[in-house]
């Protein structure tokens, strides 16, 4: 695909709506393999070229404004209320994707309600800044790849929760398995550091500072960012992997290859045979690292667990029962799943067809993460009793 500004917006329009997004996807895809080859090689200078390549490159524009206008987030805008919306809208913001001159806006504040009652705060980047992050994260992804811990699954392409949590069970399963450190690091996302970041990501420095030191706006007051990414950033996942990558590898050096690890995002669990190898190396190798990049466990939710007293992790509950691992959904997704249920059933409380017309998409995407994990006899479980609470209007309250 090669992309020449229109004259029109008729021409915007055909301009867009005549991209070839698979072409356009393969070429990206090309240039990322050739900048994880010349990284591998040691070749930084050609890597550098490579990404400048990507960056400049209208194909990884046009895909960058794709992303950004069909994800979840399309129909949220940023602290300029701007939305790209239609294919003029699409084809004009691809021209104005240019790193020289590039200035970020402050990140709209706002906050979402958290299980425990709290609210966590969500920084919210404009469509442009989104699709800014996004072309540099087409630059980053190839080499976070190769540095990735080999049992991250978070935020990677072709890996999941699935993955994850099999991998739990493939550990567990063996009978010497019995201890778990689940972890959880306080706040990750606010409190990167920016030091860190700007040392180890292998991006245009000035840019990243730019995504780093945007701002925020909260009642009307511009506030500034000093440390943290914003979660709300297109960028922000490949950047927290970046930074936690290579704690596996620590730990089985200084654990002699005793510990198993395994990470989603920024929640991770440490399987031992040994509990005071947990308590003691593992502890001692997780804090520095952490604290290296500015980060903490939290006192209060890591804890040293017995697989026969279960975990949560994922969405799940994980527990050993004499010899067999047993994979259930965790308290808390189930209550998050209900209380979806229980609100279409408040909404419609006359009208048993629109109760289970506007829970069926519901259903299916619980079913979904969850079936060839769970067993089936909890499936029907659940699928009879909120079959029942849809039938008769009345609210789930105890499964």
């Amino acid at each position: 695909m090669s992309v020449k500004k229109a004259c029109a917006s008729a021409d915007m329009v055909k301009g867009w709506n005549d991209i070839d997004f698979k072409k356009t996807e393969n070429h990206v895809k090309k240039l990322q393999m050739r900048i994880s080859r010349a990284y591998q090689d040691g070749a930084f200078g050609k890597m550098k070229s490579l990404q400048h390549k990507i960056i400049h490159s209208s194909e990884a524009k046009a895909l960058a404004v794709k992303a950004v206008t069909t994800n979840r987030g399309k129909n949220t805008s940023g602290i300029d209320g701007v939305l790209w919306t239609t294919p003029e809208d699409k084809m004009n913001a691809v021209f104005d994707l240019r790193p020289r001159g590039y200035k970020t806006l402050p990140l709209k504040r706002v906050y979402i309600p958290k299980a425990d009652g709290k609210k966590r705060p969500l920084s919210i980047p404009t469509m442009k800044d989104r699709a800014m992050q996004t072309l540099y994260k087409f630059a980053l992804e190839p080499i976070a790849e190769i540095t990735a811990d080999p049992h991250s699954y978070g935020f990677r392409k072709g890996k999941c929760t699935r993955d994850a949590v099999k991998r739990c069970v493939e550990v567990l399963s063996a009978p010497e398995q019995t201890w778990v450190l689940k972890a959880d690091i306080k706040g990750c996302f606010d409190n990167i550091s920016h030091s860190w970041v700007m040392e180890h990501i292998p991006i245009d420095k000035s840019i990243l500072l730019k995504f780093l030191k945007s701002g925020f706006i909260e009642q009307r007051k511009w506030n500034p960012t000093e440390r943290g990414i914003s979660q709300g950033g297109s960028i922000s996942s490949v950047i927290c992997n970046m930074v936690l990558d290579g704690l596996e590898k620590e730990l089985e050096t200084a654990c002699h290859s005793e510990v198993h690890f395994v990470r989603y995002a920024d929640d991770f669990i440490v399987i031992s045979a040994r509990k005071e190898l947990l308590e003691r190396s593992a502890m001692q190798t997780i804090k520095p690292f952490l604290a290296k990049r500015g980060l903490q466990l939290s006192i209060k939710k890591t804890v040293i667990i017995h697989i026969k007293d279960g975990f949560d992790f994922v969405g799940w509950n994980v527990r050993k029962d004499d010899e067999q691992v047993l994979v259930e959904p965790s308290t808390k997704n189930l209550n998050s799943f209900l209380d979806k249920i229980n609100d279409v059933i408040k909404f419609y409380p006359y009208s048993k067809y629109e109760r289970h017309t506007a829970s069926e998409p519901i259903i299916v995407r619980w079913v979904d993460y969850h079936r060839g994990i769970i067993t089936e006899s909890s499936l029907s479980r659940v699928g009879n009793a909120v079959y029942r609470a849809l039938e008769s209007g009345h609210r789930i309250t105890v499964l």
